[in-house]
């Protein structure tokens, strides 16, 4: 179930409130397409219990953390880029490029990515 009382758009999202392309759910996470991608594949993994990132995380969050990166490779192998690669990405804080105040993953892939990144 969703928390009511996260109000960031992917707190939206798990509570239906606005459309996303889902690839995958359980009842653990959720993951869908970035409406705005940076490679040929790109799904962002979430959990349904609101983090607000890793940095927020705890010790009793390890088995979820755990969860969310099987999901990015379940993820990868569904899209078609586990075999040729991909890149798995999380942001944190506004200086680490976090945008929305929600942990989630990024999944690339479908084309080489770059050392270092931007």
């Amino acid at each position: 179930m969703a928390d009511p009382h996260n109000d960031t758009v992917f707190g939206m999202i798990l509570r239906g409130e606005i459309p996303a392309d889902l690839v995958y759910e359980d009842d653990l996470a959720v993951a869908f397409r970035d409406i705005a991608p940076q490679a040929e594949v790109h799904v962002l993994v979430i959990p349904r219990r609101h983090i607000r990132s890793l940095a927020h995380a705890v010790e009793n969050d390890q088995p979820l953390l755990g969860h969310l990166l099987n999901v990015c490779a379940v993820v990868a192998a569904r899209e078609g880029v586990a075999d040729s690669g991909y890149r798995v990405v999380t942001n944190i804080g506004e200086d680490g490029g976090q945008s929305v105040d929600h942990l989630h993953f990024h999944v690339l892939g479908g084309r080489r990515m770059n050392w270092p990144p931007g």
